[in-house]
């Protein structure tokens, strides 16, 4: 499964929806995920795919990786996952 499959997957499992009903372009308040949710989508996928998202994730300014869209969530992970890659 691709990265953009799994994150649209847990994305999806949140949000109480099918995953053909999450876009590239949805960000997670127009899904209806909550704050809460947003903490269980972040810790769901560090734990799917082995990366510690910097805390203050909900700040994209302050961070490197950015939880404004379902898009750039997918980037944040790639990029993560090649930082965080055990050498």
């Amino acid at each position: 499964m691709s990265v953009k499959d799994q994150v649209i997957a847990i994305i999806a499992e949140q949000a109480l929806l099918d995953p053909q009903d999450v876009t590239l372009d949805s960000t997670l308040e127009s899904l209806g995920i909550d704050s809460m949710g947003v903490v269980e989508s972040i810790f769901a996928i560090e734990e799917a795919f082995d990366i510690t998202v910097p805390f203050n994730a909900n700040a994209p300014q302050e961070s490197d990786f950015d939880i404004t869209s379902v898009a750039s969530i997918i980037d944040g992970i790639e990029r993560l996952r090649v930082q965080q890659a055990p050498a």
